[in-house]
């Protein structure tokens, strides 16, 4: 049996490679690794046109929304926050069109820090711009204990607390529709969500790249090794 081909949403930012400094898609190198290590075929996908998303979900078994810069607060009618990071609309506009491709497609998305928020928003969820405690220092991957909620996607795959990789200081507030929190934080921060079945549509607030713990991403490519997609979902009440 051929392994599943999963798409990984890059970083768009000007980089320095050699005698090079231009423009670049970049992915940290945990990601194919996590995807890899997991049994699947990782392909990285950079900003397109949000009318090409479709065609690319199409071509994909799964799709990971990485992390990466904040969302920008006008996406869910909000005002930016002083501490709200500086948009990143290019990526902002594609992921979420690849987003609202993959769960009309049925196609099995997993959402990493920006991308859980993405699934959020892309739902007509809200976020919290700015909270303490959960970025150990700049530039610095911290831990922290998440308990998942039993009976939820995440909790079949993870069932018991564990220590998990985090760096982030937003997070998800009012809840999109169709989406229920899976896991918490030990102050109450939302730290997955999920959509209900059929559909295979995950978001956690951590960093599985930079763990150990496969089983997250071992989920999401067991999902897009299986059936063939899901019947379409009615995205006609999301507010992008």
């Amino acid at each position: 049996m051929s392994k599943p081909l999963i798409g990984v949403t890059t970083y768009l930012d000007q980089a320095r490679w050699g005698v090079w400094d231009m423009p670049a898609a970049l992915l940290p190198a945990q990601y194919p690794r996590l995807v890899r290590a997991s049994g699947g075929l990782a392909a990285m996908v950079p900003p397109d046109e949000p009318s090409a998303a479709a065609a690319m979900v199409a071509r994909l078994d799964g799709l990971v929304v990485a992390g990466g810069a904040d969302v920008e607060p006008v996406r869910y009618g909000a005002r930016p926050d002083p501490r709200t990071g500086p948009p990143a609309r290019a990526r902002d506009t594609w992921e979420l069109a690849l987003v609202e491709a993959a769960l009309a497609s049925g196609t099995p998305v997993l959402g990493i820090c920006r991308g859980m928020q993405l699934l959020n928003v892309a739902l007509g969820g809200t976020l919290v711009q700015h909270l303490d405690g959960h970025v150990e220092a700049v530039g610095v991957i911290g831990r922290h204990t998440v308990k998942p909620v039993p009976g939820t996607l995440y909790a079949s795959l993870v069932p018991e607390p564990a220590s998990v990789p985090t760096y982030h200081h937003q997070a998800v507030d009012r809840l999109g529709e169709g989406l229920a929190p899976s896991a918490y934080a030990e102050d109450g921060t939302t730290e997955a969500i999920e959509l209900a079945a059929p559909a295979w549509a995950l978001g956690v607030q951590w960093h599985p790249e930079m763990g150990e713990d496969l089983r997250v991403m071992r989920g999401l490519i067991a999902a897009a090794a299986g059936a063939p997609h899901h019947a379409p979902r009615d995205l006609t009440t999301s507010t992008t």
